[in-house]
């Protein structure tokens, strides 16, 4: 099908990359529009899940997608690099480390303390 050609072109795809934080940074998609940078709004679909496989979240399954200002430490320290690291259409997944996502506190009874989190986030726009 053409669909399964357009992503078998795709450069970079499937590339591991782990950035000095130690956060992990898998290309899925590689976006062709506007560059992420802080000050701007990234508006995401995310689905987060712990690495045993229980999802915790996903803006997916609640049909809107989530909206917050980029590099201004309103989200967990990876989202804020990793996001900043994509293109509009772009597709990552983030292996983020406790240190940078909820610590030894954890979040809400549902991630644990000292928990590395996965998360797939698509970058839908920016404004």
């Amino acid at each position: 099908s053409s669909d399964s050609e357009s992503k078998s072109g795709v450069t970079m795809a499937d590339e591991t990359t782990t950035t000095a934080s130690g956060l992990q940074i898998k290309v899925l998609v590689v976006g062709t529009g506007d560059t992420a940078e802080g000050g701007k709004t990234a508006v995401v679909h995310y689905t987060g899940w712990l690495l045993d496989g229980t999802k915790f979240d996903s803006s997916v399954d609640r049909g809107t997608p989530f909206e917050f200002l980029l590099g201004a430490g309103r989200v967990i320290k990876g989202w804020d690099e990793g996001v900043a690291t994509m293109n509009v259409g772009g597709k990552v997944e983030l292996i983020i480390p406790p240190d940078l996502a909820y610590g030894a506190s954890g979040a809400g009874g549902v991630i644990p303390a000292n928990a590395t989190l996965k998360f797939e986030v698509e970058l839908l726009d920016l404004k």
